[in-house]
């Protein structure tokens, strides 16, 4: 057989496509704007990303006790982080086990913005512990990672181009709301740095490109830090 890489990209593309139009067909419209939208974000992620990820949605805790608003999908780590907790169907998980946070709706709006921004914050604003393991150059204390933030969309209904419209919701909160990249999967992806705000041009593969932007960002996020165990055991009371 003669391989072709372009031909495996299309054929990633066409799976990546095939998946998200399958889960969307599933679901149906829940709601107007749909609680359940998520379910085709971690279906996604726990098809695409490597396996050292996990994608929940879930609330996230800290050592201090004190707990995020719930979030749509969390992306974490299961390979380093023992303290996965689950009650009636909940999931709470340490900040320290998280990679990214993402808000997801049927399609993107500034209120929406405005509500992820606020939501992302709230597990930003969480203590996270990082004790020194030993390694074969000594013991070695993990620098804490940023956190990802982002948005994921189906559809937007803004006036073409949305690029200065959405730059500007973007834009209104740098801080520990920022939205370092999301998606519109029938339009485009953009980010966040600390250089400004960037959306894509409208292209027909963008659930394909975030997915690969996206594990690009993840690997260079490293491994998350190891948890100060004893923090967290002092709750046993």
């Amino acid at each position: 057989m003669k391989w072709s890489l372009p031909k495996l990209m299309k054929g990633l593309h066409e799976r990546v496509a095939q998946d998200l139009k399958t889960a969307r067909e599933t679901l149906g419209h829940p709601v107007a704007l749909g609680d359940g939208s998520q379910a085709v974000w971690l279906s996604l992620f726990e098809t695409y990303l490597p396996e050292r990820y996990r994608a929940m949605t879930a609330t996230v805790v800290d050592s201090r006790g004190k707990f995020s608003e719930q979030i749509d999908v969390v992306i974490y780590d299961r390979q380093y982080s023992p303290l996965i907790f689950t009650h009636k169907n909940e999931t709470v998980i340490p900040a320290e086990a998280v990679y990214a946070v993402f808000e997801s709706k049927q399609e993107i709006t500034g209120s929406y913005i405005k509500y992820a921004q606020k939501k992302i914050a709230s597990v930003r604003n969480l203590q996270r512990t990082s004790v020194a393991i030993q390694t074969i150059d000594g013991p070695r204390k993990k620098a804490l990672q940023p956190i990802l933030g982002g948005f994921l969309a189906f559809d937007c209904r803004w006036k073409k181009p949305i690029d200065k419209t959405l730059s500007r919701a973007l834009t209104a909160d740098q801080s520990d709301g920022r939205l370092d990249l999301g998606c519109i999967a029938t339009y485009g992806t953009f980010g966040c740095t600390a250089a400004g705000c960037l959306v894509s041009e409208p292209h027909d593969k963008a659930a394909t490109s975030f997915l690969l932007a996206f594990i690009t960002q993840l690997q260079a996020c490293g491994t998350v830090p190891a948890i100060d165990m004893q923090a967290y055991a002092r709750w046993l009371v």
